[in-house]
């Protein structure tokens, strides 16, 4: 194993443009080199490159031996995964579509999560679990859902949604560099955004949250893909007037709620907005937070936006009116204005 590279967050310094998929490939490629503990395994990942291409070139430098490509069993590939992590490597493996999840949530909940606990913190399992996620590519009810909800309620588990090429690359390396199972969610409609990215390896911290913008007259708290369509609807409503803060919360879990308190006390309205499910969704679980702690700081109730409680639409009419975006999110900071 080589020494790893402690470039943080704030040395990095933006030098070119990435596409989203770039950005998490090249991170994947840089903690590779960094750890020869570190492979990949998944259908297609080695000698394709993947369905989205996320580990192109990867089988060239790297060989047979650490890009692997494995049969049609999420559960025998997750568990595989589970097992070499336990025994000291750090494994990536790659569920085509965050859908397929259920294959093999017990690999994911009753193995990989509980194994430290259960050993008293006698091993770890380094395990990254890579996954595309989310609807507005025309792939229908079963390969479109975010299913972070899912995730975050299982003790022992990291999840992370990057929002941009920047924190798709830093999230990753955080993730291979992590002594827990840390399910890493890509969001497919980002995959050929671009960004700016800075050559050398960085990480992102996991659980610090980040003000992508700041304002004083409300919070919009935006998960993955809806980051974006946030600062849309910021730059729409400063158009009349109106300051809007937007937190990044990176990672889901553990959930940085500290600085979404804080922002909270400065604007004193919220809303939170993301692209699953409302019903159940990680919106109802901030909004239930914001409320234990700084209920005397808000003048409105706290504002939920996701999706209707429906599967993913294959029509793209109605798939694109299914996924929240920057007009409903300008509408909902309106409304919370005007009930003050």
């Amino acid at each position: 194993m080589t020494s790893m590279t402690t470039t943080t967050e704030a040395a990095a310094v933006a030098t070119r443009k990435l596409t989203y998929v770039k950005a998490f490939n090249e991170g994947l490629a840089q903690a590779m080199r960094e750890d020869e503990n570190v492979f990949v395994a998944g259908e297609d990942v080695a000698g394709y490159g993947g369905v989205f291409r996320m580990f192109d070139n990867l089988l060239d430098e790297f060989g047979p031996r650490r890009m692997i490509d494995t049969p049609i069993s999420e559960a025998a590939l997750v568990g595989l995964g589970v097992g070499a992590a336990a025994r000291g490597l750090r494994p990536v493996v790659d569920l085509m579509f965050m859908d397929f999840i259920g294959v093999c949530l017990d690999q994911i909940v009753n193995q990989a999560a509980k194994m430290k606990y259960m050993f008293g913190g006698a091993l770890s399992v380094p395990l990254t679990i890579t996954t595309a996620s989310g609807a507005g590519l025309g792939a229908a009810a079963q390969h479109s859902q975010s299913l972070e909800a899912w995730l975050a309620h299982v003790p022992g588990l990291k999840v992370v949604m990057p929002c941009d090429a920047y924190t798709a690359k830093g999230l990753t390396v955080s993730a291979i560099r992590d002594d827990n199972p840390t399910v890493v969610m890509l969001n497919k409609v980002l995959l050929g955004s671009t960004g700016e990215v800075p050559e050398e390896i960085y990480g992102i911290p996991l659980g610090q949250a980040h003000t992508a913008r700041q304002g004083s007259d409300v919070t919009v708290i935006a998960l993955g893909r809806m980051v974006g369509e946030a600062l849309a609807a910021a730059d729409e409503l400063a158009a009349e007037g109106v300051e809007i803060e937007v937190i990044d919360p990176r990672t889901v879990q553990p959930l940085d709620t500290e600085t979404m308190f804080a922002s909270v006390r400065r604007t004193n309205r919220v809303l939170v907005v993301h692209e699953a499910v409302t019903f159940g969704g990680l919106g109802a679980e901030i909004a239930a937070q914001i409320q234990d702690v700084v209920f005397d700081y808000l003048d409105a109730p706290v504002l939920r936006i996701g999706a209707p409680f429906s599967p993913v639409p294959f029509s793209p009419v109605l798939e694109k009116a299914y996924v929240p975006d920057r007009a409903r999110i300008a509408q909902g900071c309106r409304r919370l204005l005007e009930r003050s």
